[in-house]
């Protein structure tokens, strides 16, 4: 999934301006090279505060509503973060505010709500949860992932015009993982989703 998102910068050799959605503990930055300015939401600062990359950050926003107006990013990304955010409709409208002319949301997740994803961690870390806590891991998936990967594709198509998708398994919906480019936003719908959040 990581190399996925930076697969767009990997031989870049002029700076793209960048925003990290959900940055955590910066370990996309390992996969991505220093070709520009780099700004990340991140509501948990504890994650970040130790973290050797901290430095290559220059803006750090705990919630996208707070990046100013006028900002623009030629790139949007965000890794395994999509399925976590209850309020996506106005995060991903924001997104399509925030990106330059020409400019890419690059977004991977789980393939979460599909046969393959659900066997996956029950067979792998489901099974050493049961093991160790005695507790059902699928109690704290549910918790934690609130949108399932069809949900996810289907806003990023109903706010960008340009959705290209590829997938790490033989279907979408028998896949592990999920991978999405998204370009020209649609900025009328973006605003009234983005309005929501400021209010």
């Amino acid at each position: 999934m990581h190399k996925q998102v930076a697969k767009d910068v990997l031989d870049a050799q002029t700076g793209k301006v960048t925003l990290e959605i959900g940055a955590g503990t910066l370990n996309q930055l390992r996969h991505e090279p220093e070709v520009g300015p780099y700004d990340i939401v991140e509501p948990f600062k504890e994650l970040y505060e130790g973290a050797p990359d901290r430095k290559r950050i220059r803006h750090i926003y705990a919630d996208i509503a707070e990046i100013p107006g006028n900002h623009r990013y030629d790139r949007i990304t965000s890794v395994a973060t999509f399925e976590h955010i209850c309020n996506l409709p106005e995060v991903v409208a924001y997104c399509g505010l925030l990106l330059a002319d020409n400019g890419k949301l690059r977004v991977s997740i789980p393939s979460e709500g599909t046969f393959l994803w659900t066997l996956g961690w029950k067979l792998t870390t489901g099974l050493e949860f049961r093991i160790k806590y005695g507790l059902d891991y699928g109690a704290l998936v549910k918790h934690e992932h609130v949108n399932t990967a069809a949900e996810v594709e289907e806003l990023l198509r109903y706010f960008f015009e340009e959705v290209e998708r590829k997938i790490f398994g033989l279907a979408a919906s028998f896949s592990l993982y999920q991978f999405y480019s998204c370009g020209g936003p649609v900025v009328e719908r973006c605003r009234q989703f983005a309005e929501r959040l400021g209010d």
